[in-house]
């Protein structure tokens, strides 16, 4: 559902543009939570969840492009993961709405289901109140209407015109790459063009990362866990509660972190504690003595500290990234791609949790997550590149140096300066950047000294 969902990205947003492909699934999300409150057969609750997850699917490709394409870019960061905020936001509140009508009896799971009409109604009402991405305009010709729309998003009309007039110089010099403007010519491009594939192993490296460090163990099953390690249901239900709003809480100074330490820094710093706490959730379910406040209390813990993690790193980071890599031509195929590739990783991890953890048990199935998080930190550091504070036009830059040559900008520049720099605590001088350094080395390989490069 999901899947095919972020594969109608395009058409729609061919057709209706963001703010119009935004607003229909806004209203598809509105009728088909209350069409499953009222389903009377399981066939009938099938067909408002299979047309929910198509529209969660478009949605979910198109909400981060539209932020990506309009916010400048020193807080391009800050406001694109607004979209993380109010999903984590959401996800609270759907906590709360099970504590809420717990008690409500056999209509219980129908308000539950509901009640979740309620924010995509906002959605659908506040989408009209903003303008359409200047960078679709430009696309499909309407030059006038998009330098409107990008002079109501920058602080001054000179502001505008530089960026459009630098995004409308790339996006002349993609189409000369382009194979054509075909759907499937546009998709086969994000595996053909060398810059557009470095892009995309970046964006599918985060959002496979976002599956592969078990968050969703947590969101899917945090109720079963916490019940199974000793709490009532109703306790299970308020523990569940404080893990929702956990995320919302420290996603919050990520707003402040994503555009000074970096989308990559925060990854690689967060993927390894994420591993240690979920590894020791997963050995404190071994512990059987004791009160139950003792062996109930170290797993809930340590579940909220990898909850911690996550949300200052990978939870934002990740659609957030994949927005912004990809060139404008190709920018939905991308992101359709790589949200079809979040979605069916999510599906495989809820299948098969539970028949994990009753072969390899619950503290087995957390310690294969916790290995996943290492080689998902080893997945970032080989192809997720730095793209705090460029535009999105100056991050094609980035992906135009070739994979070789980042690999060895990583090991033999940046590494050997963190661990000076914040092990060995020596005061050295900050590195080039990669686009820098990735000229000096062309000079030199051209044949200039040192000396003349700089």
């Amino acid at each position: 559902m999901l899947h095919s969902g972020a594969f109608i990205t395009d058409p729609l947003n061919y057709y209706l543009g963001r703010r119009g492909e935004i607003f229909l699934t806004a209203l598809c999300l509105t009728a088909t939570p209350i069409g499953s409150g009222f389903a009377q057969s399981w066939q009938g609750l099938f067909a408002a969840r299979f047309v929910l997850g198509i529209g969660i699917g478009a949605k979910n490709a198109t909400v981060p492009i539209y932020s990506a394409e309009m916010a400048p870019a020193r807080i391009r960061g800050a406001l694109v993961m607004f979209w993380q905020l109010w999903v984590v936001i959401g996800i609270f509140l759907g906590f709360c709405a099970n504590v809420i009508v717990k008690d409500t009896g056999n209509i219980a799971w129908r308000l539950q289901l509901g009640s979740a009409f309620i924010p995509s109604f906002i959605l659908a009402c506040g989408i009209w109140f903003c303008p359409e991405s200047p960078r679709w305009l430009m696309k499909h010709g309407k030059h006038a209407q998009a330098f409107q729309s990008m002079n109501r998003l920058r602080a001054h009309p000179i502001i505008a015109a530089r960026d459009y007039y630098y995004s409308y110089v790339l996006y002349n010099e993609e189409l000369k790459l382009a194979r054509g403007s075909g759907y499937f010519s546009r998709l086969w491009d994000c595996f053909r063009v060398p810059r557009i594939r470095r892009a995309n192993y970046g964006a599918s490296t985060v959002m496979l990362a976002q599956q592969m460090c078990g968050i969703n163990i947590i969101s899917f099953y945090s109720s079963t866990i916490f019940t199974e390690v000793g709490y009532s249901n109703t306790q299970a239900l308020y523990a569940s509660l404080g893990y929702g709003a956990i995320q919302v809480v420290f996603t919050i100074p990520t707003l402040f972190l994503i555009d000074t330490k970096g989308r990559r820094t925060l990854t690689l710093i967060t993927f390894p504690l994420m591993c240690i706490f979920l590894l020791a959730a997963g050995l404190s379910l071994l512990k059987t003595t004791g009160s139950v406040a003792s062996q109930i209390g170290p797993v809930v813990l340590f579940v909220y500290l990898f909850t911690i993690m996550y949300s200052l790193g990978e939870g934002p980071v990740a659609f957030q990234y994949s927005a912004e890599v990809f060139p404008t031509i190709q920018r939905e195929q991308g992101m359709a791609w790589v949200v079809c590739i979040n979605n069916t990783f999510a599906g495989i991890l809820s299948l098969t949790f539970p028949r994990m953890s009753a072969v390899m048990t619950r503290t087995g199935a957390f310690g294969f997550y916790a290995a996943l998080n290492l080689i998902a930190w080893g997945m970032i550091f080989c192809f997720v590149r730095e793209t705090k504070q460029l535009t999105l036009e100056e991050i094609d830059q980035v992906f135009s140096v070739p994979t070789k040559e980042f690999l060895a900008y990583e090991t033999g520049t940046w590494l050997p300066y963190f661990v000076k720099r914040y092990i060995l605590r020596r005061k050295i001088a900050k590195p080039p950047p990669l686009i820098a350094w990735a000229a000096e080395e062309t000079d030199v390989g051209n044949g200039k000294s040192e000396k003349e490069v700089y």
